[in-house]
């Protein structure tokens, strides 16, 4: 990940990711920690766009918003879908 790159297209921030670098964690914890905060930040999102708070979501609706970014990501590229990967 680069500093340059735009809020939406990152997951953990530089100085999210320099602060979990920096924590008393062994390897394995940091990596959950880092997924752990991306995974929010993608919740959030969801959530968003089904109008609903985060404790409401469904897994069917997780489910249906990775098919839904999974089409526009084969349909019109990586760079219309949101997450980008």
């Amino acid at each position: 990940m680069t500093q340059s790159q735009q809020p939406s297209e990152q997951f953990l921030t530089y100085e999210e990711a320099v602060k979990v670098d920096a924590a008393l964690l062994q390897t394995h914890e940091k990596f959950l920690t880092r997924l752990t905060i991306s995974s929010l930040r993608v919740l959030k999102h969801i959530a968003e766009e089904y109008g609903v708070v985060i404790e409401d979501l469904t897994p069917e609706q997780i489910i249906a918003w990775f098919e839904k970014d999974a089409k526009i990501r084969q349909e019109q590229g990586s760079d219309a879908a949101f997450l980008k990967w």
